[in-house]
């Protein structure tokens, strides 16, 4: 377990009561051991993991004053112990993508928490992009072009851009080659130094990349958010309080600092329900019923 200070601090009145680690999981059912009083806040390696501390660590002081119990931060060292680790009611309050959730409800049933509202829209999409060299105008023109995936069990650098994909004709025999490079960050990096034609990314990693020459190819679909989701093991009760305490950290503008931390035009955390993502479940069956979900894995 190696321990990391951020150096990002809400205030100096929530020092005290943070308490922030990045435990990497083995994916062999060990648990992190953890007190009554503690809640471990899971959250899947998106970008790098310091990044990831960075990013929650005001919430996790948040939570840890709103719910007056110690919330440490645990990344995953991928997607799929990520998921793991929630169907195992390790992580407390888990933070979710999309596609990762709609795989947990296969076998479990984790109560819902809240999802991210970004500029107002509890939806987002993805990006495929490719950098200044290149000039496609459709998906079609990528045969025998180089691809650059983040996770296989990414919703917006693998999935959902798998599908799309495959409705312009384009499997990933007809490319010159595919890489799953881990993040999303990563893979506008490995695009804009000219390592793959085109890759896929989320939103914010296309803008934040933009005026470095990363352009656009094609918008995704829009997909629910991601998700906050609670332990199985936990009392209603408790949940409910998690639920109440994110809704309202919205409600003033020091909440929105904390939550723009995550994702710097998130505007709250909204209700949730499984119906929400329904439209990308038959996006993931469709794959899956090419053979393609069970390649990611």
């Amino acid at each position: 377990m190696q321990l990391f200070h951020s150096p990002f601090h809400l205030s100096n009145h929530f020092k005290t009561f943070a308490c922030v680690f990045i435990a990497t999981l083995l994916g062999s059912g060990s648990q992190v051991a953890q007190a009554k009083d503690t809640l471990i806040l899971g959250i899947h390696p998106y970008v790098s993991a310091q990044e990831v501390v960075k990013k929650f660590t005001p919430l996790a002081n948040y939570l840890t004053k709103t719910l007056h119990k110690t919330v440490e931060i645990q990344v995953a060292k991928d997607y799929a112990t990520h998921i793991e680790a929630v169907s195992k009611d390790q992580p407390d309050i888990a933070y979710m993508g999309p596609s990762s959730y709609v795989e947990l409800l296969e076998t479990h049933n984790n109560p819902l928490l809240a999802r991210l509202e970004i500029n107002g829209k509890p939806t987002f999409r993805g990006a495929l992009i490719m950098g200044p060299q290149n000039h496609f105008k459709t998906l079609e023109e990528l045969k025998g072009k180089s691809f650059a995936f983040g996770s296989p069990h990414s919703t917006m650098s693998h999935l959902v851009p798998r599908y799309m994909l495959h409705q312009a004709g384009i499997d990933v025999d007809r490319l010159s080659k595919h890489e799953f490079l881990g993040n999303h960050e990563s893979v506008a990096l490995s695009v804009l130094m000219g390592e793959f034609d085109v890759g896929a990314v989320k939103e914010e990693i296309y803008f934040k990349f933009q005026e470095r020459g990363l352009q656009l190819l094609q918008w995704t679909p829009e997909i629910s958010e991601h998700v906050f989701v609670a332990s199985k093991q936990l009392p209603e009760t408790e949940v409910q309080a998690m639920r109440e305490a994110l809704y309202a950290i919205g409600n003033t503008p020091e909440g929105l600092l904390v939550l723009q931390s995550i994702q710097k035009d998130v505007t709250g955390l909204v209700p949730a329900k499984v119906e929400d993502y329904a439209n990308l479940k038959e996006i993931l069956d469709s794959l899956k019923q090419r053979g393609i979900a069970e390649q990611a894995h």
